[in-house]
């Protein structure tokens, strides 16, 4: 019975923290992970002088809720990217987004850029809008109908799961799941990533 008790707990506490999917089809990348790890010094491709922190993010084009259109490579190099898959069923998703937006606020200005992409079906449009005027997010929100960016990056189809990007173009850290506690190791995060110059 003990065990049983601590199992059902354990499931219920995973369940809390992330919200898992439907595998998405497509290739894994040097991306493709799904813990929280700094990445290594081996950088793929790339002609640049300097080596990149981390492995080289795989580059993508995908519309926002606005109807613009958002490229990847605009901001590699020059900005700390955090790319945040979420989605409007997902609970710690929606806890996680109002934090993800002050941080934006706090240091866009700094060279700091969220895009936030909604792993929600093409059918959820309208969800997805009223979703996040009701949370008042103000960083993009990118729809990835077709899961293209999504089995790049996130082939789990976990939510949230998060990828931060430093400035010289390479992956920093991979995360899956949010907790309210995840909060400040997020900030920390960013913060060293910015002050890398």
């Amino acid at each position: 019975m003990k065990a049983t008790t601590t199992t059902l707990f354990l499931t219920s506490a995973l369940l809390a923290a992330a919200c898992g999917g439907t595998p998405a089809a497509g290739p894994t990348t040097a991306a493709g992970g799904s813990e929280a790890t700094p990445s290594g010094s081996g950088a793929e491709g790339g002609g640049s002088a300097a080596e990149p922190s981390g492995p080289r993010p795989p580059d993508f084009e995908l519309p926002t809720l606005k109807g613009e259109s958002v490229r990847l490579s605009d901001h590699l190099g020059k900005d700390v990217i955090l790319i945040d898959f979420w989605a409007t069923f997902c609970d710690p998703c929606l806890t996680a987004m109002p934090h993800l937006d002050e941080l934006y606020k706090k240091h866009k200005d700094k060279g700091f850029v969220v895009l936030g992409i909604s792993i929600d079906g093409p059918d959820s449009i309208a969800e997805v809008k009223t979703t996040v005027s009701k949370l008042g997010v103000s960083f993009p929100i990118l729809l990835d109908a077709e899961t293209r960016v999504v089995a790049l990056y996130n082939p789990k189809t976990s939510a949230p799961y998060s990828v931060l990007i430093g400035r010289d173009g390479g992956i920093l850290t991979k995360k899956e799941g949010y907790t309210t506690g995840d909060s400040g190791a997020v900030d920390r995060d960013v913060e060293a990533a910015l002050a890398k110059k």
